[in-house]
């Protein structure tokens, strides 16, 4: 069925719930997966924000938080004998650079967590879920 899963994570607990689901599902179909973790670049220096110093502080924080989720991906795929890649990239939007790499890597599924918000949450709070469910060629999994 499917050969190569991109999951995407941020760490988050709903996250770890898709990571976990896209680690079954590969594991009881012979499947790889790659682990994919957007870091959002700082968006801007101006009167009053951050030093740039600092900014390198927030973005290698950003960084770290990413290698995280990501590691924590690579353990439960080997726990499970699964094949794992991992790829953390600055990139925004997240949903673009989830995208790009499930194309780039060949994925024919992508795997990701959704809180489910409707209605004025949803379009205030944003979705990268909603994004990628409405512009990718691939089956998406979402995991609540």
């Amino acid at each position: 069925m499917f050969r190569k899963l991109l999951v995407a994570t941020d760490g988050s607990a709903l996250s770890v719930r898709a990571v976990e689901r896209a680690v079954a599902l590969a594991r009881d179909l012979g499947a790889g997966v790659v682990g994919f973790s957007a870091i959002e670049p700082y968006p801007y220096i101006g009167f009053g924000q951050l030093e740039p110093a600092q900014v390198g502080q927030v973005q290698a924080a950003a960084a770290a938080l990413a290698n995280d989720a990501l590691a924590a991906l690579e353990t439960a795929a080997r726990a499970a004998g699964v094949d794992c890649e991992t790829v953390p990239r600055e990139v925004d939007p997240p949903w673009l650079g989830i995208l790009q790499m499930a194309e780039d890597r060949g994925c024919d599924c992508i795997v990701m967590g959704s809180h489910g918000r409707r209605g004025v949450a949803a379009v205030l709070l944003g979705s990268q879920t909603q994004h990628v469910l409405a512009r990718s060629r691939l089956p998406v999994l979402v995991v609540r």
